[in-house]
């Protein structure tokens, strides 16, 4: 039996749903409405027709009146069609958007049999007499009997209402009706009903396109219909021809135009088994009924269309070029079946979103400033439109760029362009009729929006913010003409304010919003230096950053934070950033969602940013919110009193503005990321809650402060960090290899660190000791640890989560009507957290106890309460005592224990006083009339009747009022329990309005502690990346040792030595070959040379090894092992790689000019403690160029700066020229070279590092391993041999042959010898000098 449900405008709630849908894009309001027609698909009013229109034919698709409304026609004047519950969404649409010019055409007519009248019986009037009785009434089609109960009369109507056993309530005239009053005992068989005059059944196309029919389900009829509030809008008088119906009709569809997903309907398919059976016998029924025609609502073969974006309007090229967003939601083609559909329906009716498109302030594409965003929409379109549609209209003609998910009851519509997107990405079917339609329930919200989000697109929510009845109390309070309920934008969700969602919770990638805006010179001159101002937040954790800094041409600075971060959002002011600037954004992000603002009114400079935040932070601080101390400051960032007044900004916030230092750039950045964040309603409770940090990057330049090493964008590429040079992901990568972590929060600390490594030798000592400490015999405590931590969601993001949902705001708005238990769910989240926190103190706590005879500075302070770990247990311990976490995270509902809550506790113990008052009074009673057998009684809602024996009537005062009585007693109210009752009545109320807001005091005293909160999940992910570090190492292949860090002072040479040098990620077994060949490396120190000047043959090895060299470094400056006999080291501040071809074509550089780009920033950055390191310099261009280059690269490293290095080449001249420079080691990669067929060379790569140059590269042995044609390689053999006579080793030898030449003929002439030998030797002399200069020029 369902549940009752409340009356909506005198009618079942149960068609509400589909009324509401069918209507929304249904003829305008003010088109005529003619009476019915025998060929229209409409419903015959109960109320006597219009008898200057046709009469209804039985043929037509018509609901048949109850009464006999035509006398003409006695066999339908009792008949009812089966009644309903509210099918599942099937595919079958409401009438469509009007054009603005072809009317409507009217439905096909649908013909139905007569139906068998019912037995005859005789009229009866009925009054208030039979109200409150049990009655049977017969349904004909359904041949059935259902049982109700009479609930109210109407004399005006002369009708009863009726309400079923389940729950409905019907109008009925009872003496027009076949009826059976019940005797108390008797019963019936009860069955579902079907809807009276609608089709019980709908199809659903299965994987295999069989066709399986679907009645009414209970479940899914409780889910899509109770408490639904979708008779919201004018849908009755917008549909014109198509609905026409007095007051008192029940409002009955035809074609039912909800939709939903195929992954629902299967899910309900499987749920309701036995339904669906029982919906196929009562099928049987309706065939009887109307014999001839089978209605079905039939869903054709789904096609999922691949090809196309939203909308058939050709595009526009200006609109393209200003918001690609917009374009890919505007602009793309239809295709297939979709464009056969809408295809000439939207060409023709949406003429202004084409070729006469304007922006909503009538600028045309053609326009400067031009807004590709918003619409104009023409008035005679307008006009055409119903109060539904012109409402979705108007949101979405401002909102042009984002996909509107539009909430309909209970369901989320897409309509019109945003109908293919849904059908596209989300895989929706499309309804039917000519209008784009499809939509999903309210439960698959986040699942979809998500799935939207993740491939770039924006998305607007508007929700309802009104309930029909509070719509109809508004129309008569205030005399509001409004047929619509209100709805209001309460989103919009981007990669970058996603904050919902289950990927959100299990995706552990940080998603970084970036405000970037830029000043000085640099905007007019190129050569000028950049000042930046960047604020990146992440929203789901609340976390901001911001900083402001210089930096030099080619945006050295800028690159690397893009490369860290790689913001999924960027946010600009419009035309105010540096074409520089603007190539680098394009070649070191990943696609993201580009926003250009209006700079000043919405991108705000420093002096508003301040003003607009400040009146922020001044109304956090009025308010009695949890997020404030009791001196009513923003926890853990206290605010600061400064001339401007604006003493309530957060510590950060105030030095930026009234520091010694300028930081208006970070500021109006922050101003940017601000207001973007206030379109998407997320500013108060970011702001609220937020956690400041300073933008590592500020000082970029000044090391002799820095705590960090700097790795750059071309380093971070180069080595591959972070990504694989292969298709972009983590495969391969030095993180992957690192990355054992178990929390989501310790995975993105892990990046912090391998993108900062430590340059502090002390910090880096400590944080070694750590993980030497965490492995070995302590390794057992560090897996129970992991063990425990392991089934803990992101517990960052879902503490921010907690944190936002104390903020009334968006979704979360006290207005929004939602069907879904949010307050349940909130709660479910909350109890999460909580036993989160607990797991994470409970693991420290036992870690601690394991570990205490350690001697680890750094895991004593992580480990301690007080310090790095917060005392929390206290706070632990309340929630626990405050209530019950099992029974509420059951039912959803808190019920404080005593002490836990002083306003719950206070209410209770009114409660109890009044209760108590009552029994006193009761004993007073007793007493007054001497009798011991008064009682309280409760009869029906009547309680603390006063039941006293008949034999004392007439002792009983005349103040007592006698309520009822029975066969010996009588039962009275006092004047003082009337009193009573009415204060208990007051107090049980503010009890329960207590009981309901619980869980937000709860919620809020666990947000007075956030930063304790914020302290415990960052010290958990500390030890859990130290204990990832310590597991890590056991991956090498080969030994690993601790690096041995060296204090680095100025009278030090730096130095790098390493013995036995492994790679931390490359394995033998995954190269296809036997084990990997470690190296022995030195570099830098007191007797050894700064640079290694590397050759050796092709495939050798080089590139490798200068990797391998690069990533030892990093790992011994993120604390962990290294793969190595012996490392040791001083610090490195920065490592510079310059490795690999390839180009920046977006950015407008060629392979050469990136390579000498990255070589410029080396040349002008480098110190002292760098690690330089240039595979194959010079390569780009012609060989003399590049030589000259890489050798006056070199000298200016190896003379100048005097860093260490490592260079590799394939100019073997350089080695000559070096080969007696103490400053330069030549070393090469060794090989074994032996003869091969046709004179090709075969070489062996023997992948040794060893002393000397290596004679040549070999090249033509890597083209024999390409798989060149032996011709050709044999012909290269030759070249090479001749270019080497001139060019390599024989070069030398042929001057000095050419000198003996020249000193035998001076010696000749002077002895007067033999003229013939002279000849000879001048004709020989004359030919090689020939060729010297042919092959010289």
């Amino acid at each position: 039996m369902a549940p009752s449900r409340r009356q909506i405008s005198g009618r079942s709630p149960l068609v509400n749903p589909q009324r509401q849908i069918t209507s929304f894009f249904g003829k305008s309001a003010s088109s005529p409405s003619p009476s019915p027609s025998p060929l229209s698909n409409t419903k015959t009013p109960k109320s006597k027709p219009n008898p200057n229109s046709p009469s209804p034919s039985p043929l037509s698709n018509t609901k048949i009146p109850k009464s006999n409304s035509n006398p003409s026609s006695p066999p339908l004047s009792n008949n009812k069609l089966p009644k309903s519950n509210p099918p599942a969404r099937s595919p079958s649409p409401g009438p469509t958007t009007p054009s603005p010019v072809h009317p409507k055409l009217k439905k096909p007519l649908l013909v139905i049999g007569q139906t068998p009248s019912p037995p005859k019986f005789t009229e009866t009037t009925y009054g208030d007499e039979v109200v409150g009785k049990q009655v049977r009434i017969y349904w004909p089609l359904d041949k059935k009997w259902y049982d109700g109960s009479v609930t109210s009369y109407n004399k005006g109507e002369g009708k009863h209402v009726v309400e079923y056993e389940d729950g409905e309530e019907e109008s009925l005239d009872l003496g027009k009706e076949k009826i059976e009053w019940v005797v108390e005992g008797d019963s019936v068989n009860r069955f579902k009903r079907l809807r009276r005059g609608a089709s019980a059944f709908r199809r659903v196309v299965t994987d295999e396109d069989e066709d399986v029919e679907m009645g009414n389900v209970e479940e899914e009829k409780e889910d899509k219909s109770d408490g639904d509030d979708s008779s919201d809008e004018d849908w009755g008088k917008n549909v014109g021809k198509e609905v026409c119906e007095s007051e008192e009709d029940d409002v009955e569809l035809d074609a039912e135009d909800d939709t939903m997903d195929e992954e629902e309907l299967v899910e309900e398919k499987d749920e309701e088994t036995p339904s669906i059976a029982d919906s196929r016998k009562r099928k049987k029924t309706i065939e009887v009924a109307k014999p001839g025609v089978e209605k079905k609502i039939k869903t054709d073969k789904v096609t999922t269309f691949k090809g196309f974006k939203a909308s058939v309007v050709e595009p526009v090229k200006k609109i393209g070029e200003a918001d690609k967003v917009v374009k890919s939601l505007d602009d793309n083609m239809l295709d297939g079946d979709a464009l056969a559909r809408f295809g000439a329906r939207e060409s023709e009716k949406f003429r202004f979103m084409g070729i006469d498109r304007r922006d909503a302030k009538r600028r045309r594409p053609t326009d400067e400033n031009y807004d590709p965003r918003t619409l104009y929409l023409p008035p005679d379109f307008v006009k055409r439109l119903t109060g539904g549609q012109r409402q979705w209209w108007e949101f979405k003609s401002k909102h042009m760029d984002k996909v509107l998910f539009f909430k309909m009851g209970k369901f989320y519509e897409l309509y019109e362009m945003d109908a293919h997107v849904g059908a596209k990405e989300l895989d929706l079917r499309y309804m039917k009729g000519e209008q784009p339609h499809c939509g999903f329930p309210e439960k698959n919200f986040s699942v979809n929006i998500e799935k939207l989000v993740q491939k770039g697109y924006r998305v607007l929510v508007v929700e309802q913010t009104e309930t029909p009845d509070q719509l109809e109390r508004r129309r008569k309070e205030k005399g509001s003409k409004d047929k619509v309920v209100k709805r209001e934008i309460c989103a919009v969700v981007t990669r970058g304010t996603l904050t919902d969602g289950e990927m959100v919770l299990t995706n552990p990638e940080a998603s970084y919003l970036m405000a970037l805006t830029e000043g000085g010179e640099s905007l007019t001159d190129e050569k000028a230096e950049h000042n930046f101002g960047v604020c990146l937040v992440d929203v789901a954790t609340k976390k901001i950053i911001i900083g402001q800094f210089k930096d030099d041409q080619d945006c050295s600075a800028l690159s690397c934070v893009l490369s860290e971060i790689r913001p999924v959002e960027v946010i600009k002011p419009a035309n105010a950033l540096s074409s520089a600037t603007e190539r680098t954004i394009v070649r070191h992000t990943r696609n993201p969602l580009v926003n250009n603002l209006v700079p000043l009114s919405e991108f705000w400079d420093a002096e508003k940013t301040i003003h607009e935040i400040g009146i922020l932070y001044k109304g956090f601080s009025c308010q009695p919110s949890s997020a404030y101390s009791g001196e009513g400051k923003v926890l853990g960032d206290p605010p600061l009193s400064n001339e401007s007044g604006s003493s309530c900004l957060p510590k950060m916030l105030s030095e930026l503005a009234n520091g010694d230092k300028d930081g208006s750039l970070a500021l109006s950045a922050l101003g940017g990321a601000i207001y973007y964040l206030r379109q998407a309603f997320l500013d108060e409770s970011l702001l609220r809650f937020a956690k400041f940090e300073s933008l590592p990057y500020c000082d970029f330049s000044n090391f002799t402060v820095k705590q960090h090493m700097v790795l750059d964008a071309a380093a971070l590429e180069n080595l591959e960090i972070f990504e694989n040079s292969r298709n972009g992901g983590v495969s391969g990568t030095l993180y992957a290899q690192l990355n054992q972590c178990i929390t989501a929060s310790g995975k993105r600390l892990l990046k912090t660190w391998l993108a900062r490594p430590l340059y502090n030798p002390e910090l880096i000592k400590e944080r070694q000791d750590a993980v030497a400490i965490l492995r070995g015999e302590n390794l057992p405590y560090s897996l129970e640890f992991r063990k425990a931590l392991s089934r803990l969601p992101d517990m960052e993001r879902l503490i921010a989560r907690i944190f936002s949902s104390i903020e009334a705001s968006g979704r979360n708005g006290d207005k929004v009507v939602l069907y879904e238990d949010v307050a349940k769910k909130q709660l479910q989240e909350f109890i999460s957290t909580l036993r989160g926190c607990e797991t994470m103190v409970e693991a420290c706590s036992s870690l601690r106890a394991s570990l205490e005879h350690d001697n680890s500075r750094r895991l004593r302070h992580l480990l301690t309460p007080g310090q790095s770990l917060p005392n929390i247990s206290p706070f632990i311990k309340y929630f626990k005592d405050a209530f019950d976490w099992v029974e509420a995270h059951d039912s959803g509902r808190v019920v404080p224990h005593e002490g836990a809550d002083e306003e719950y506790d206070f209410t209770c113990k009114t409660v109890k006083e009044l209760e108590g008052s009552l029994t006193k009074h009761l004993k007073e009673q007793r007493k007054l009339l001497g009798d011991a057998s008064i009682k309280y009684v409760t009869v029906g809602k009547d309680e603390y009747l006063l039941e006293v024996p008949e034999s004392l009537s007439g002792s009983i005062p005349q103040d007592y009022e006698l309520c009822s009585s029975k066969k010996g007693v009588f039962r009275y109210w006092t004047p003082t329990i009337k009193k009573l009752l009415k204060e208990l009545a007051q107090a049980k109320s503010e009890k329960e309005s207590a009981l309901k807001s619980i869980s937000q005091r709860l919620i809020g005293r666990f947000c007075e502690h956030q930063e304790e909160w914020r302290q415990l999940v960052s010290a958990t992910a500390e030890l859990d990346v130290l204990i990832s570090l310590a597991f890590a190492s056991d991956s090498y292949e080969g030994v690993r040792c601790r690096p041995v860090i060296s204090s680095s002072k100025s009278v030090d040479v730096p130095h790098l030595s390493a013995h036995g040098l492994g790679h931390p990620v490359l394995r033998g077994d995954s190269l296809g070959r036997g084990s990997f060949v470690p190296n022995d490396v030195k570099i830098g120190g007191a007797k050894q040379a700064s640079f290694i000047l590397l050759t050796g043959p092709n495939m050798g090895g080089k590139s490798t090894l200068l990797r391998q060299v690069c990533l030892a470094v990093i790992l011994s400056q993120i604390g962990a092992d290294v793969p190595a006999e012996t490392f040791e080291l001083s610090p490195v501040d920065r490592i510079f790689v310059r490795m690999g071809a390839k180009d920046h074509i977006m950015a407008g550089q060629s392979t050469f000019l990136t390579e000498l780009s990255e070589t410029a920033v080396m040349l002008s950055s480098a110190t002292r403690n760098s690690l330089v390191v240039l595979d194959e310099l010079g390569r780009g261009t012609a060989t003399s160029d590049g030589q000259a280059i890489a050798e006056s690269v070199l000298e200016h490293f190896i003379d100048k700066v005097q860093c260490r290095g490592m260079f590799s080449t394939h100019y073997h001249r350089l080695s000559m020229d070096y080969q007696t420079n103490p400053q330069v080691s030549l070393c090469h990669m060794g090989c074994q070279v032996g003869e091969g067929s046709g004179g090709v060379e075969e070489v062996t790569f023997l992948y040794r590092l060893t002393p000397g140059a290596c004679p040549k590269s070999y090249g033509v042995n890597v083209a024999r391993l390409a798989g060149l044609p032996d011709d050709v390689l044999q012909r290269a053999v030759i070249k090479s041999q001749e270019f080497e006579g001139l060019y390599g080793k024989n070069h030398k030898k042929a001057d000095r042959k050419m000198a003996e030449m020249i000193k035998q003929i001076i010696s000749g002439v002077a002895s007067d010898s033999d003229a013939a030998t002279s000849k000879h030797l001048l004709s020989e002399l004359h030919y090689k000098a020939n060729t010297y200069l042919q092959l010289t020029n």
